[in-house]
């Protein structure tokens, strides 16, 4: 009993320890369940804070407050990374993320998807490659806002094909996703590619939105796919979105400008409320840009009837219609438009000296050149192609000079401008050729087509053939203005055989020869004397829907002249409306001089001095052709008629280049 007692007692005593331990350590429990509680209210709290000062402008005290937290959770970091991204810090936002990987917070989705929109947007596909290994690692890849986020990314990369890899494999799509893929395959320009995966999207149910009209309809405009576009427009009415949705009213008149049907542009805008003043900017370029000057003059002038201010994109359509009218009467009124509003944007600066250039008013171009603030590149391209186009050949490698020595740099347009004088000046030499070749190389534009071309025909014209042989072998995908340019360098340098292997080989991959082509061809057969082969060249043209012009007859014409077959040239001569083309008419006489022949040489002697009797080399020609026939009489009359008339020939000038070695 006594013992029983005993533990009795103990066991009390043990139980008000025991009671007594847990009152004192169930303290520091409860009192840290409060501050990891409280710690985790002060996190939310200072987020809600942070993202309210980014969005209302205080970026600096944002920072303040981001740099005072002793913690912080991925929601604080995400917001900081998007946050300097909204504010163009774009390094500082992929170094906020590189500090967060590295303090062990792990991304969520919404961090991965606004990082990887940044390296898209910004151009940093290194980066997204290294994020996009990063969101592998994570287990993430099918996450519908970061597989949407991949997609948008290898798109503007270049790559389609890994980007609809990534898309097929994503097992949540919704209509965002789908606008992405649509948007980028839009931008690449492959239009059949953005109706399939839209076929595709219809037949999951996914209903499209304005968003994916405007994508769909744009496409079909840089493709010109009319009959595809009609039917977005039909889709576009049943959905009820023609009316409603301005940038798809929009977009539709941008469609049916740019595949040329002005009667549809028109109606398109004329559903659009008046309110809008992108539609009025958007008709006013169209219908210049089309040719309907009176039409787009209206608009102009009802624009400023309802108040509306006309954009820069309305006064450039104005300046191309000038341009292609070469009307500076009417560019000058459209000058002091702009000087009146104030629309001296370097844009329409540039498009001030294209257009005065084009017109043939090279002092105006040079003028607003020289009164320009600041030289660059978009002002220097007009102005050489003005000058190019003007026959100032010396003054384009000039400006070219100067763009080099002032670095202002260089493009495609550039060199291609540059290389094109080159090939049309007297003192150029094959080291001109090597030297802007070098230039081409170091600035990485020797992939560019119009820069290859460029150096076919300037190599060809410095006799440098198998150099541009060597340049147009390593094009991977000529088309068929490489090839143009290669026959016409081959042609050239009378390598006739060449040029017809190498229009074989052109239609053989699935190209059309078109009028330039055919011409090279025949100059390539003129120059070889393959008179069989020019005749089939010349007469194959109607096979792919093709009229044989002016030059095309002068050079068949010719050929049949040097291979003796006069009274042929002239039966083809008189077929054509060329008959009365002096230049024909002493090709003629020309060949009836070499193969002496006297009745169609005494006709085409009479024709060419009655077309042009002020012309001294037509009558230098007649005498000549007179006197190696033996009709001496006559060439005394002709001799007569050219001292009574004081003609004088003028001095032609020739160059030789002496190369010690290749």
């Amino acid at each position: 009993m006594k013992s029983r007692n005993l533990l009795l007692l103990s066991f009390t005593r043990a139980t008000k320890s025991a009671s007594k331990f847990l009152t004192q350590i169930s303290v520091p429990i409860r009192t840290l369940c409060d501050v990891n509680h409280v710690a985790n209210a002060n996190i939310y709290s200072c987020n809600k804070t942070i993202n309210y000062l980014m969005k209302s402008g205080s970026f600096n005290s944002a920072l303040k407050m981001f740099d005072e937290m002793s913690e912080r959770d991925v929601v604080t970091w995400n917001i900081m990374i998007s946050g300097h991204y909204r504010y163009g810090f774009v390094g500082e936002s992929l170094n906020l993320y590189g500090q967060m990987v590295c303090q062990r917070i792990v991304e969520n989705s919404s961090t991965l998807s606004t990082v990887l929109s940044i390296c898209s947007c910004a151009g940093f596909f290194r980066e997204g490659f290294v994020v996009h290994c990063r969101v592998v690692v994570l287990g993430l890849s099918t996450n519908v806002y970061i597989g949407s986020a991949l997609v948008d990314l290898y798109l503007r990369m270049g790559l389609p094909d890994v980007a609809l890899r990534l898309f097929s494999t994503l097992h949540e799509r919704n209509l965002a996703t789908w606008n992405v893929v649509l948007r980028g395959v839009c931008e690449i320009g492959q239009a059949k590619e953005m109706l399939r995966i839209y076929n595709d999207m219809k037949l999951t149910g996914i209903e499209p939105n304005g968003l994916t009209f405007c994508y769909l309809i744009r496409g079909c405009g840089y493709e010109r796919f009319l009959d595809e576009g009609a039917q977005l427009h039909c889709c576009v009415i049943k959905n009820g979105l023609a009316g409603l949705n301005l940038f798809v009213a929009n977009a539709l008149v941008d469609f049916y400008s740019a595949c040329g049907s002005f009667i549809e542009t028109r109606k398109s805008f004329e559903v659009i409320p008046s309110e809008d003043v992108i539609s009025w900017n958007s008709m006013v370029s169209v219908s210049a840009a089309s040719g309907y000057s009176f039409d787009a003059l209206d608009i102009f002038q009802r624009m400023h009837f309802w108040g509306k201010k006309p954009s820069v994109c309305s006064f450039l359509g104005f300046l191309k219609l000038s341009s292609a009218t070469k009307n500076v009467s009417f560019g000058m009124q459209i000058h002091c438009c702009i000087l009146k509003l104030a629309f001296e944007t370097l844009l329409v600066q540039s498009a001030l000296i294209d257009m005065y250039g084009k017109c043939g008013d090279i002092e105006s171009s040079v003028l607003i050149f020289d009164s320009l603030p600041e030289r660059t590149l978009e002002c220097c391209n007009p102005l050489m192609t003005s000058l190019l186009s003007c026959g100032l050949i010396a003054d384009v490698i000039e400006l070219f000079g100067l763009m080099v020595d002032e670095n202002i740099g260089y493009d495609e347009v550039s060199l291609s401008s540059t290389l094109k004088a080159l090939s049309l000046f007297l003192p150029a030499s094959s080291n001109s050729c090597f030297l802007l070749h070098c230039c081409t190389i170091k600035s990485g534009f020797e992939s560019d087509i119009a820069v290859t071309c460029s150096l076919i025909d300037a190599y060809s014209r410095s006799g440098l053939v198998q150099f541009s042989l060597q340049l147009f072998n390593q094009v991977t995908s000529p088309n068929i203005i490489c090839f143009t340019s290669i026959i016409s360098a081959l042609a050239r340098n009378g390598m006739g055989m060449k040029c017809l292997e190498t229009l074989n080989e052109m239609i053989r991959i699935g190209l059309e020869p078109d009028k330039v082509t055919f011409l090279s061809v025949l100059m390539g057969c003129n120059h070889s004397g393959l008179v069989e082969e020019g005749k089939f060249v010349f007469y194959s043209m109607q096979t792919y829907g093709l009229q044989p012009e002016r030059q095309h007859h002068s050079c068949m014409i010719d050929l049949l002249g040097r291979a003796g077959l006069l009274e042929e040239a002239e039966k083809l001569l008189k077929d054509t409306p060329w008959w009365g083309d002096p230049v024909i008419w002493s090709s003629i006489l020309r060949s009836c001089r070499i193969h002496q022949i006297e009745e169609v040489g005494k006709r085409a002697a009479k024709m060419l001095m009655d077309l042009e009797p002020d012309n001294p080399s037509c009558w230098l020609q007649a005498s000549k052709f007179y006197s190696d026939i033996g009709d001496f009489e006559s060439m005394k009359q002709c001799r007569e008629i050219a001292v009574a008339r004081q003609m004088r020939r003028e001095i032609g000038q020739s160059l030789i280049e002496v190369r010690d070695h290749l």
